[in-house]
């Protein structure tokens, strides 16, 4: 068998919760930080409470918005790099109009 292939249990492992409730159990870590426990679920103290996620929400709204402020700002680098002109920057052919138009120059140069 491998040796230390496993982390070490920590049998007392403090268990605190942001209602202020703390337990001991096993664990491969020393300390656990929960946000909801046992003493204050609403499932199981019966009461009717609101558990409030919006701040979750609000984290993910911010990265979002973060992202693509970085996606837009990338973007615009990369086509101000791609070409010299923003006439030729917002012209973006496709592969198969790329081709006809080299098609088109090099008939041209022929019957020249």
């Amino acid at each position: 068998m491998k040796l230390n292939l496993h982390p070490k249990w920590n049998h007392e492992a403090k268990v605190t919760c942001g209602c202020g409730n703390t337990f001991v159990t096993g664990s491969a870590q020393d300390e656990i930080i929960v946000d909801i426990c046992y003493a204050c679920h609403p499932f199981y103290t019966g009461e009717m409470k609101f558990v409030d996620r919006q701040g979750r929400v609000d984290r993910f709204m911010q990265k979002v918005s973060v992202a693509k402020k970085k996606q837009a700002a990338q973007a615009k680098t990369d086509t101000e790099e791609a070409t010299g002109t923003p006439e030729e920057a917002a012209e973006a052919l496709s592969y198969k109009q790329l081709l006809q138009k080299e098609q088109n120059r090099l008939k041209t140069a022929k019957a020249a």
